[in-house]
């Protein structure tokens, strides 16, 4: 019963999700999580003021179940079927981190440096936080999706723009770790 708690290998964790992602084309669904958040300004009524926002929400009630379910599934992997709670990066990295100021670095997964209650009281932190947020909002509108939408829904559509939304992710994610990343920290 121990492998529960452990990790789970790509060849399960791979074909459980394109089954999921089968199914979801099948009914005719294209999945994503930041399309969630419009969602939940529609229903707020954000409609009343921007048209982007009116739309028929209800037909995407799915999608909120889904992003519901990740959660509970998320924290219920996390506190319950987990008994290694420690990152597992490469010694060379965490070095690399503990240089830049991340002490936590591969022993939690968020860095208390940025994701601790304390950020509020630093300005550098709150700036970081604030900027990071308005750009990750902005390349999700702007890209019609997020990650999760483009590399997981989109690919298994086999959607073009997906595809290079993909290689996009990338390229800023190397570009930021070892290029912007150093200057922030």
């Amino acid at each position: 019963m121990n492998w529960i708690f452990e990790p789970w290998p790509w060849y399960i964790s791979g074909p459980m999700i394109a089954f999921i992602m089968f199914l979801l084309i099948m009914f005719g669904k294209s999945f994503g999580m930041s399309s969630n958040l419009r969602t939940l300004c529609a229903i707020c009524g954000a409609g009343k003021k921007t048209e982007f926002f009116k739309f028929d929400w209800k037909s995407q009630k799915w999608n909120l179940v889904v992003a519901t379910g990740a959660i509970i599934g998320g924290f219920i992997g996390s506190h319950f079927l987990s008994n290694d709670l420690v990152v597992h990066i490469n010694p060379e990295t965490v070095s690399e981190l503990n240089l830049l100021g991340f002490e936590g670095a591969g022993k939690e997964y968020l860095p208390t440096e940025l994701f601790d209650n304390s950020v509020f009281g630093n300005i550098k932190s709150i700036l970081i936080l604030s900027v990071s947020g308005l750009l990750i909002g902005f390349g999700t509108r702007y890209a019609s999706g997020c990650t999760s939408g483009h590399a997981i829904s989109g690919l298994s559509n086999l959607q073009l723009p997906s595809l290079i939304a993909v290689i996009g992710f990338f390229i800023g994610g190397l570009v930021m770790v070892n290029f912007i990343f150093p200057l922030i920290f």
